[in-house]
């Protein structure tokens, strides 16, 4: 029988441990944290020892993980975020009304979404650190489990997961193009008569996977697709004329207003989608990132959101 005790593991080397897995480089991870390198390189020195195991090895002049490394990251990162929530969660119960919020969300509702509803949440809760980071669906969830995030922001979560999701506004995905797109203000189209370029997110957006099922469920050719790394360039794309896109009707708002671009109404489309506040299953979060759940519930927090987009937002109905 083998047994064995780790003693001393402190925060700190798991801070510093998690972050040069995550740069795959002790100098990078040594810019992060503002230390030198050399107290990089010691920190996970002495949580090697303690753990009577190699982390890191040299590849050429760089480093990269062990299998013991890459073994032992995921559940360094997870406990490291688990031991900063309970801080802040402690913050909170001490002082409440403070603390720090930590949101993840993908990049539309982190666009168009959260920015209003933490304006909102703001008026109540001033001395909550907030903290938000942008990026695709993938990302959002990474953050979750990571416990890197507290809340994240996006579409339904997967029924089988770690994940758990609180509907709490509607997204409508609709097509739009450039105003003189022989298409455009045109109602209940057949949606194949949409012979054009379409301008479709990057693989990991929710809004490029809802694009795929939309040109395959209603048998769509394109004539080409092209990949585009944001909602920014596929609206600037579709208002100069090189294609179509599916996008929330939250994202081109302003500029359906404007008249940059118009929409082209198909049978198939508005699309109904929601917004989920999404969080681990089960998990006892901080209490700023609890306060922050309610609030996202609210006919205040829609408001927000209608407000910043003039339009308006309703509460999650039924999506199919």
């Amino acid at each position: 029988m083998i047994s064995y005790m780790v003693k001393t593991m402190t925060f700190g080397q798991l801070r510093t441990f998690v972050v040069v897995a995550r740069r795959g480089s002790v100098t990078a991870a040594a810019a992060e944290l503002f230390v030198t390198p050399p107290a990089i390189s010691a920190a996970v020195s002495a949580l090697e020892r303690e753990l009577g195991l190699a982390l890191l090895e040299r590849e050429g002049r760089g480093i990269r993980l062990t299998g013991a490394g890459q073994a032992f990251a995921h559940y360094a990162a997870a406990s490291l975020g688990l031991l900063e929530q309970g801080r802040d969660a402690a913050t909170f119960a001490e002082r409440p009304g403070t603390g720090r919020l930590r949101v993840a969300a993908v990049m539309t509702a982190g666009e168009y979404v959260v920015p209003a509803i933490l304006k909102g949440f703001r008026r109540t809760h001033p001395d909550v650190d907030v903290q938000l980071e942008v990026g695709n669906s993938a990302l959002v969830i990474d953050r979750l489990l990571e416990r890197r995030a507290d809340v994240g922001i996006g579409g339904r979560p997967s029924a089988e997961g770690s994940v758990e999701g609180r509907p709490f506004l509607d997204n409508r995905l609709i097509v739009v193009g450039a105003p003189d797109h022989p298409l455009a203000h045109r109602r209940a189209i057949d949606p194949r008569r949409i012979d054009d370029v379409w301008l479709v997110r990057e693989p990991g957006s929710g809004t490029a996977a809802a694009t795929q099922e939309f040109l395959s469920e209603h048998g769509v050719q394109p004539r080409a697709i092209l990949h585009l790394g944001s909602n920014g360039a596929a609206k600037q794309a579709a208002a100069v004329g090189l294609g179509v896109t599916l996008i929330s009707a939250q994202a081109v708002s302003l500029e359906l207003a404007a008249g940059t671009l118009a929409v082209i109404g198909t049978r198939a489309t508005p699309i109904a989608r929601r917004w989920f506040a999404l969080s681990l299953t089960g998990e006892l979060l901080p209490g700023a990132a609890r306060a922050f759940l309610e609030f996202v519930q609210t006919r205040t927090a829609r408001a927000e959101v209608g407000r910043a987009s003039r339009a308006p937002v309703t509460s999650a109905g039924p999506a199919r």
